[in-house]
């Protein structure tokens, strides 16, 4: 019985893991709509890019924690 409930919960973790990591494109995406019409001044406009640019390469990386916490940062410059 104990493990079946082992087998269950690891075949649960690994097939939410790739869901959670679905999490940074759909960001990215919404940085890049927002940015279009925001106002922002030039250096808030040039740390949300690079704060991106950061997301991307770390959810690239696989690095699914740093990407979602540099594109929140992104977020919350844009208010979205």
């Amino acid at each position: 019985m104990l493990r079946t409930v082992s087998l269950v919960l690891a075949f649960s973790l690994a097939t939410a893991a790739p869901a959670l990591a679905r999490r940074c494109p759909m960001d990215m995406a919404a940085i890049d709509k927002a940015v279009q019409t925001a106002q922002l001044s030039a250096a808030d406009r040039q740390r949300v890019m690079s704060l991106r640019q950061q997301g991307e390469e770390a959810h690239k990386a696989g690095n699914h924690p740093e990407s979602e916490r540099l594109l929140d940062e992104a977020k919350r410059i844009l208010k979205i």
